[in-house]
């Protein structure tokens, strides 16, 4: 029971991580490598914060989507002024640079030997320090992201987003304002990607910087494009999938020596099948 409930966690984690990727990439048109680290700005922020200064878990959330927004919106600015496989390249270097900076930063982060003894949440003198209690917690704020993120893309704002991720040139000559649009869409998903960076920190009670890596961006970005680059139900199945299929393959009773290749090829396999029977995602692309 208590492996499923951390599963079920961690699927929550990702569904918020691919819907506010989502955001970005699906609705902006603006695919971004640099995810795993807003992610890890959030988790660094609330472990940081609760070690050195004991601040209350909110206010440890709340900072650290402050600072991860501060960091898009100075990427975001500088990025933008690039197009299409460039700006790609701009966000890959931007995750490289703050994996860097936790790695060697010792002072700060301690680099590769991580952050331990991060404690358990606690929300007006409750404690969250179960796995139930978590898993309650952690969908309450998958929910909050949801609405957040379903209530932008549904709004005049969300249609810009649309309109320039399909035809860039087109939505600037009807007088909109398209550079702002990106630049806020970014924002607006790195400051989110924060919250289940803080939750990952205070859950695990360690983290290190080989949880935020490129290939953690990557991972996110395959749960957005399996589930569809503009549906949110998509993503928390994919999130869901992704997340439960390398579990279930430790059961097929391999030998032992060759079980860890032989899970990883399966895996593969897998998502090659996926790509193929699902290419616009698991849902109707246009629901929501």
């Amino acid at each position: 029971m208590e492996y499923i409930l951390h599963l079920l966690i961690l699927v929550c984690i990702y569904v918020m991580l691919s819907q506010t990727l989502s955001l970005t990439a699906g609705f902006g048109g603006m695919i971004s490598l640099a995810h795993a680290g807003f992610y890890g700005m959030g988790a660094y922020t609330a472990a940081l914060l609760a070690i050195n200064f004991q601040l209350p878990f909110l206010l440890a959330l709340l900072i650290g989507m402050l600072l991860s927004g501060l960091l898009a919106l100075v990427v975001s600015t500088i990025a933008l002024r690039t197009i299409d496989d460039y700006f790609i390249i701009c966000t890959l270097g931007i995750q490289v640079i703050v994996f860097s900076l936790m790695n060697n930063w010792m002072s700060l982060t301690k680099g590769p030997m991580g952050i331990p003894g991060i404690p358990a949440a606690s929300i007006f003198g409750f404690e969250f320090d179960n796995k139930i209690s978590f898993l309650i917690l952690t969908i309450f704020f998958t929910a909050i992201v949801f609405f957040i993120i379903r209530n932008i893309t549904k709004s005049s704002f969300g249609r810009v987003l649309i309109a320039l991720s399909e035809d860039e040139i087109y939505t600037k000559s009807l007088g909109k304002k398209v550079y702002f649009s990106k630049v806020a869409s970014f924002t607006i998903g790195a400051m989110l990607a924060a919250i289940p960076g803080v939750l990952y920190a205070h859950y695990i009670s360690y983290i290190d910087p080989t949880s935020f890596t490129v290939d953690e961006s990557i991972f996110i970005l395959s749960i957005v494009i399996i589930g569809g680059m503009r549906n949110l139900w998509g993503s928390a199945i994919a999130a869901a999938v992704l997340v439960f299929l390398p579990e279930a393959l430790r059961f097929l009773g391999m030998p032992g020596n060759i079980a860890a290749n032989m899970r990883q090829i399966i895996y593969g396999l897998a998502l090659i099948v996926m790509m193929f029977k699902f290419s616009q995602g698991f849902l109707d692309r246009k629901k929501t």
